[in-house]
């Protein structure tokens, strides 16, 4: 088994009190004071920023020559020219927390060489910690995760508010704005599957990524190709998540959706 990460219990520390943080500020109503869109649907707040601000400080603390990427700072060519780099989302889920409800997180990782190394996830208002490291396995609140052992696709939990008529095969479950969490659940097996077909940030799904894989789930694009961080265009098309009996069914529903968005021109896919 790969040695545990030397900086994780200060890393542990940061996260969680940028997470406290986050939950004073939230209890307290105090985010209603300034709010605002990015662009259109995409809502942020002096929370963000604030505890962007503080994780930003606290991790390069810790790891002086790790680069930085996150949903709220300007990004820079820096990171593409070292071997470490943090990719965070302060705020994961803020429609939820601006309309007060907990279904948001705070998500930090730390990725190696395009691979995610160490991954955490705090929902203070779900009390929820989740950590994860690679080739060590994934606890939530210390308590070791297994994704699912389902093998049938109808019937599938999904976190959803509703499903299109092709998928009501499926079942709906609980499911918070942070897409982080969402992941989380087939980590936990309280969710069997998790898939979107949209463009993607590396923040929102780096650290959720390798929970769920170090809890036996299967994390691919939707086109089935692995997840690869800190690149050039931080993005990737569509997202699924998956207990791993279900995952080659669930792609094969989803793959044709996705190339009918991206259309002939995207290349397709190498085995």
């Amino acid at each position: 088994m790969p040695e545990a990460d030397p900086h994780l219990r200060a890393v542990v520390s940061a996260v969680a009190d940028a997470a406290d943080h986050a939950l004073t500020l939230w209890a307290n109503g105090d985010t209603r004071v300034r709010q605002w869109e990015k662009v259109p649907g995409h809502p942020v707040c002096e929370a963000d920023l604030a505890v962007d601000a503080m994780l930003r400080q606290r991790l390069a603390e810790i790891d002086p020559q790790a680069g930085w990427l996150s949903e709220e700072t300007a990004d820079t060519v820096h990171r593409l020219g070292v071997s470490r780099v943090w990719v965070v989302d302060p705020i994961d889920g803020t429609r939820d927390y601006l309309r007060g409800r907990p279904g948001w997180s705070v998500s930090v990782a730390l990725v190696e060489d395009g691979a995610v190394r160490l991954g955490i996830l705090a929902a203070p208002a779900r009390n929820e910690f989740w950590i994860a490291q690679a080739g060590r396995g994934a606890t939530r609140n210390g308590v070791i995760l297994r994704a699912g052992s389902r093998t049938e696709l109808p019937g599938a939990r999904v976190p959803a508010d509703q499903l299109p008529r092709v998928d009501r095969d499926l079942t709906v479950v609980e499911k918070p704005n942070s897409i982080a969490l969402r992941m989380a659940m087939v980590a936990a097996d309280e969710a069997d599957l998790v898939a979107t077909v949209r463009w993607g940030n590396e923040w929102d799904v780096a650290a959720a990524a390798l929970i769920c894989t170090e809890a036996g789930a299967s994390v691919t694009d939707a086109l089935g190709d692995p997840l690869l961080f800190n690149r050039p265009q931080p993005t990737a098309f569509g997202l699924l998540c998956s207990a791993p009996g279900i995952h080659a069914a669930a792609l094969e529903r989803l793959t044709p959706r996705a190339r009918d968005i991206l259309g002939p021109s995207f290349p397709a896919r190498s085995d």
